[in-house]
């Protein structure tokens, strides 16, 4: 695995059987129950474990569950699932705890350990650290009795289907829908979904083979659904990734709709129904001045976390807001979600479209999206690149030039030697000579040792 810190923002992950090994699996695995079942000693622990459908994933699972019954926790097995599904599971079945085994869109040699706390909760920071710090740690095992057991749940899907049909605030009757399933993890659950609600739906890319995950399709490739909606002539189609925690859309004239959009129709859609908490959206530093713009011209109070769905998570968590995501598409609702849902944001966002009548492509029309270019610079000192005097400089040169009309975003990368410049602007012509003018400072301030 890459050194520093074992977790990244999504778990543990990795090339499969390369970086991220069996052995590895089966260690974090046990050393998630062992720090986990300190927080609670009044009973054995119970983990609920899935996966997605990749060919690792068996091999694993397989590891995981070793690990886990080693050190005396309870399996409920529950096979292949959107991790959604997973986290909904931890906390209708009272687990203690959760663990997904999933890349979510990344390449089918990849894989992942995402682990989820009792509720259906992503770990804090600090108890991923702890985790870490006990891989290494001498133990005691179990034995006898004490060695942990495995039982498979059944109804999962079943379970989760339900739970996502009893959350459309509107029947889909009357709609058509296209869902790229990117052979991934919702390939049975979001097209049963969907039919259940009352749509005619055709499913795309939901034949997985263990193989053929996130191969040229899903979220990372629209051009497959948005073929499917003009052949079909769909009133609207949506693209899930591989373990479907998120989703992005095409309207039914192949327009794309993004993660900026899709949250801003469910917040003005929520604020009708008066369930959008103190009218509040949170979102990314990342978001386009678009959804920033569209929001404060509706009276939607829009506030800014760190690039990362954690750190939505933790503002909604904390403040008690009903809705906040990434542009990328992961878009968590509290009041239904304990994490990312890609197959219930598309469920809100049909409904939406199923009860105004509306097109997919008007009611996304709210947010007008800005030119964005971004930037990456390799550089030799991140936060030099980052906060030198010269570089702070040029940024204000130019948030000076943009006024009102652009913004610029500057950052240095959590993992790599890079500084990421971003700027929007009224064009893209405008936005890319900004961006490169600062490029080039960050360069000079920071430039890359030979």
């Amino acid at each position: 695995m890459k050194v520093g810190r074992l977790f990244g923002t999504d778990g543990v992950r990795g090339l499969a059987n390369g970086d991220l090994t069996p052995e590895l699996a089966m260690s974090v695995a046990a050393a998630a129950a062992r720090v986990l079942a300190d927080l609670d000693r009044s009973h054995r622990p119970v983990a609920v474990v899935g996966r997605d459908p990749r060919a690792s994933g068996e091999m694993l699972e397989a590891a995981v569950v070793a690990g886990l019954t080693s050190a005396g926790a309870d399996v409920v097995r529950v096979g292949v699932l959107p991790t959604p599904g997973v986290a909904f599971l931890v906390g209708e079945l009272g687990a203690d705890f959760g663990v997904m085994l999933s890349a979510s869109h990344n390449p089918m040699p990849d894989n992942g350990v995402k682990l989820f706390a009792a509720g259906g909760h992503k770990l804090p920071d600090e108890v991923e650290d702890q985790i870490e710090r006990s891989l290494s740690a001498p133990w005691s095992r179990p034995t006898g009795a004490k060695i942990g057991r495995v039982n498979d749940l059944s109804d999962g899907v079943a379970r989760y289907v339900e739970h996502l049909v009893a959350a459309a605030p509107h029947r889909l009757d009357g709609l058509k829908v296209v869902v790229d399933c990117a052979h991934g993890a919702a390939s049975t659950v979001a097209p049963e979904v969907y039919r259940r609600a009352g749509a005619e739906v055709v499913a795309v890319c939901a034949e997985p083979d263990g193989l053929n995950i996130n191969a040229g399709c899903g979220s990372t490739h629209l051009d497959v659904v948005r073929a499917a909606v003009l052949e079909h002539g769909a009133h609207l189609g949506v693209a899930l990734d591989g373990d479907a925690d998120r989703c992005l859309a095409v309207s039914g004239d192949g327009s794309d709709v993004d993660g900026d959009q899709i949250m801003a129709v469910l917040a003005l859609a929520m604020r009708e129904a008066g369930t959008l908490t103190e009218e509040t959206l949170v979102a990314t530093v990342m978001s386009n001045l678009g959804l920033r713009l569209a929001m404060s011209a509706a009276g939607i109070r829009l506030v800014e976390t760190r690039v990362g769905d954690r750190y939505v998570l933790d503002e909604l968590r904390a403040n008690g807001f009903a809705l906040g995501g990434e542009q990328s598409g992961h878009v968590v609702l509290p009041a239904h979600a304990t994490t990312g849902d890609g197959v219930l944001t598309a469920l809100l966002l049909m409904a939406r479209v199923a009860q105004t009548g509306r097109t997919l492509a008007d009611l996304a029309s709210v947010v007008q999206r800005l030119p964005q270019v971004l930037i990456n610079v390799t550089v030799g000192d991140r936060a030099k690149g980052a906060s030198a005097p010269e570089v702070l400089d040029a940024v204000k040169g130019v948030e000076a030039e943009l006024g009102g009309t652009g913004r610029v975003l500057l950052r240095p990368s959590g993992t790599e030697p890079l500084v990421r410049v971003m700027v929007e602007a009224a064009t893209e012509e405008t936005a890319r000579d900004a961006a490169e003018r600062i490029a080039a400072v960050v360069r000079v301030a920071s430039p890359v040792q030979k």
